[in-house]
């Protein structure tokens, strides 16, 4: 059988599908790359190693429909972004029935690897861009992820409260603080105060010095590639000045 293109087509033995020996060598290579989660994760169960391995499919697969993830991005998906998305647990476990808020979640970072790796957790995703939910909602559904609910919308008009509101990079905290006003619970559950986990990089001392209460872990301390080099997670506690 032959693409469209001229090129071989295969069957993955896995899924049944018809598809390039090129896509094929692509979809594989970058299931063992989930090898790289489960070294920072070894205790996993068999539903969270199979959501994390299948994940990768999903993303290839729609990523060609609608672009949420550049191509050097998606053959590095799980350094990148699962990885990068956990790096949040890391410094903050998440309790049984807590609510986390991912702001502009994009095509499902750092809320779909999270909502796997806490399954007794509740997730909800926003992004203002519909054709970003729309991928998100078909990864979620093809894991079968059950704690995950999603909104297209900006975060300003959101309602309710949350334990925790966590994202990568959309905005200057300023501004990212401004759009989440009064979206945090009082009442703590966690040994940490209520707040924000913010993934960001580089030199982020003028943008925090507003801050006083922020704390800035590094990356660095739980992940040894060349990537996280300059990758940072800021807490910044529910009453944001000190």
């Amino acid at each position: 059988m032959s693409s469209q293109r001229g090129e071989s087509a295969v069957s993955d033995g896995e899924y049944g599908n018809f598809v390039t020996i090129s896509q094929l060598i692509l979809h594989t290579n970058i299931r063992m790359n989930a090898n790289l989660v489960f070294k920072y994760f070894p205790n996993l169960s068999e539903i969270q190693q199979n959501r994390f391995i299948q994940l990768a499919d999903l993303y290839v697969d729609w990523n060609q429909k609608i672009n949420v993830v550049s191509r050097k991005d998606i053959d590095e998906l799980y350094l990148r972004h699962v990885l990068h998305s956990l790096g949040i647990a890391k410094f903050q476990q998440f309790k049984p029935d807590a609510s986390v808020l991912d702001v502009g979640t994009g095509g499902g970072f750092p809320g779909v690897p999270l909502a796997i790796l806490f399954p007794d957790v509740h997730f909800t995703l926003v992004d203002s861009i519909g054709k970003k939910i729309k991928v998100v909602d078909e990864v979620v559904a093809g894991l079968g992820i059950e704690n995950i609910t999603t909104i297209n919308d900006r975060v300003e008009t959101i309602q309710g409260k949350f334990d925790f509101i966590v994202s990568r990079a959309v905005a200057a905290m300023p501004t990212f603080v401004h759009w989440i006003k009064g979206k945090i619970k009082k009442e703590s559950v966690h040994e940490r105060r209520n707040g924000v986990l913010y993934l960001k990089g580089g030199d982020l001392g003028e943008e925090l010095k507003g801050y006083r209460t922020a704390e800035i872990f590094d990356l660095t301390d739980c992940f040894e590639e060349d990537f996280f080099a300059t990758k940072k997670l800021v807490y910044l506690p529910m009453k944001y000045k000190g």
